[in-house]
């Protein structure tokens, strides 16, 4: 397989364009047209992974910190970074990055994190945007709408009141046949008429262009007339992290202790004034999320979890009352065995000749002693 064809089908679960602006996801390096036998996914690319890359014979990282965050400035090799570039160059193998559109597609790394530490009735945190749906419009001769309208049924639309439902409406058509046509009714420089059915689809913005291939593929004409309207209702709202409820309220220290034990990290940052306090309400956004506490407080949040928290916007957390659980930046290694499994799954749905594993490597650069 090409390593396009894992980047297509990735793109359609998380776009790229549910990224955070200036976050350069996407190819980090090589090309998306070569083949691909073994794949790694991983939190970091770093200059040991590289190495365990090339000892495996790997030909495709896939990872969740974009490699080339901050840009070389330069290209001397004494740099530890651009050594790691050329080494990826040397062994030919490509790199590419999901971060923040993977924070944010539902299913993706907040829900991750918040299914790990049992959180129920979960909503998204911080909004972002509302991702548009859109409406294709389409002419098709009454004898072949049911296999037109089947072969799209898959991507119609959910928005938890309807399934992927259509709308049709009967019609005639009038033509007159050119030479330069495919004459597939009536005769060349005839007016000629014929029964259609319009048929109407409401298709999720990443669903589009699969849909337009698909109708394109299916219809009976080789230029089907067709119209595609951005809707003015519904659509996709995207959200940074998730907040939720726990089952059994617990207090503040107890929650953090099992924050650790889940997390499995040898141990984190409290901020809490009343660690005696109960909690049910946790907001999680996984990695760097401090700036977002007021919309935890905002949510009723009794507890936020996030990482990299910095010392004065401790003090501000402190101050409004929050308590906040910061277990690092790392536990959003889940993202690969969670990578894994999802495209695991895909190899069998799409026959793909290829195999996928994690790195091994423990890329957390912080140790407590």
């Amino acid at each position: 397989m090409k390593a396009s064809d894992l980047i297509t089908r990735f793109e359609k679960f998380a776009p790229t364009d549910l990224a955070e602006p200036k976050d350069p996801v996407g190819l980090q390096l090589g090309s998306i047209n070569r083949e691909i036998q073994k794949v790694m996914v991983t939190l970091d690319v770093r200059p040991e992974v590289v190495a365990e890359a090339v000892a495996n014979n790997v030909d495709f990282i896939f990872s969740h910190h974009p490699m080339m965050f901050r840009p070389a400035q330069n290209l001397d090799l004494s740099v530890p970074q651009n050594q790691m570039y050329a080494d990826l160059i040397k062994h030919d193998i490509t790199v590419y990055s999901a971060h923040t559109n993977l924070d944010n597609v539902a299913g993706g790394m907040n829900d991750w994190l918040s299914q790990l530490i049992n959180l129920n009735h979960t909503s998204g945190l911080v909004f972002r945007k509302i991702e548009p749906d859109y409406l294709l419009s389409v002419q098709v001769p009454s004898n072949d709408i049911d296999a037109v309208r089947l072969a799209l049924a898959d991507l119609g639309s959910r928005d938890g009141v309807s399934d992927g439902s259509s709308f049709q409406t009967s019609g005639i058509s009038w033509f007159t046949p050119m030479n330069d046509e495919e004459v597939a009714l009536g005769s060349v420089g005839e007016r000629t008429w014929a029964d259609e059915v319009l048929l109407k689809l409401r298709v999720k913005k990443q669903d589009l262009s699969q849909a337009i291939e698909t109708m394109k593929r299916v219809h009976p004409s080789s230029s089907p007339i067709y119209n595609v309207t951005e809707l003015q209702n519904g659509g996709t709202t995207i959200y940074m992290g998730r907040i939720g409820e726990l089952s059994e309220p617990v207090t503040v220290s107890e929650f953090a202790a099992q924050c650790k034990s889940i997390f499995n990290v040898p141990g984190l940052r409290l901020v809490s004034q009343h660690p005696e306090k109960m909690v049910r309400r946790v907001a999680i956004l996984g990695g760097d999320g401090g700036k977002f506490y007021p919309e935890a407080i905002e949510k009723g949040a009794d507890v936020y979890i996030t990482g990299d928290v910095y010392y004065h916007t401790a003090h501000d957390m402190l101050a409004a009352g929050l308590s906040v659980i910061d277990p690092g930046h790392h536990i959003e290694r889940i993202c690969k065995p969670k990578l894994v499994k999802l495209f695991d799954r895909w190899k069998i749905e799409n026959d793909w000749q290829v195999d996928f594993s994690e790195s091994k490597l423990n890329t957390d650069p912080f140790t407590f002693i």
